[in-house]
């Protein structure tokens, strides 16, 4: 197991597939990026960071990009970093818990990870997404990426 996540590289040199798969940037509607993921097979884990003022509508479009990945490689482990972003986007929370969370668990996501964004309205809303999950999925809040990649390794069942 790594001690932490490579940091995800924002050249034109590509990191070696061994790694990191940069797996795409998601544009909002004015083409600014809104998410960028990352997927580390070796950790079998997605790296989400978001980016800007978060709206329902946006976390529901980047929430889908996301199952699209979770569909295709079938990962176990997600860490959502929200520390980049603004916003409330509470009113996506339904379709949030009983659309995607399902889809999403029997794709086979065990354990989600989530850093804070440092507005308290994103927080609070990341919170209320907490409550609902944690029925379904080990789910813990963090504000340091790394110390929410090792609390998600600790979460495979080999490790247990």
């Amino acid at each position: 197991m790594s001690a932490s996540l490579p940091k995800p590289k924002r050249t034109d040199s590509a990191p070696s597939p061994a790694e990191v798969q940069d797996m795409g940037v998601l544009l909002d509607a004015h083409g600014a990026p809104l998410l960028h993921q990352f997927y580390y097979p070796a950790e079998q884990l997605l790296y989400v960071q978001w980016f800007g003022n978060l709206t329902a509508e946006s976390v529901v479009a980047g929430a889908k990009v996301v199952l699209q990945t979770q569909e295709k490689l079938r990962f176990p482990l997600l860490l959502n970093n929200k520390h980049g972003s603004t916003g409330d986007w509470s009113e996506a929370m339904e379709w949030l818990e009983f659309e995607w969370l399902p889809q999403a668990y029997a794709s086979g996501l065990r354990a989600f990870a989530y850093v804070f964004a440092p507005d308290l309205n994103n927080q609070l809303a990341s919170l209320e997404f907490v409550a609902r999950s944690s029925q379904r999925l080990a789910i813990q809040v963090f504000f340091d990426p790394i110390l929410a990649q090792v609390w998600l390794q600790q979460q495979l069942p080999e490790n247990q």
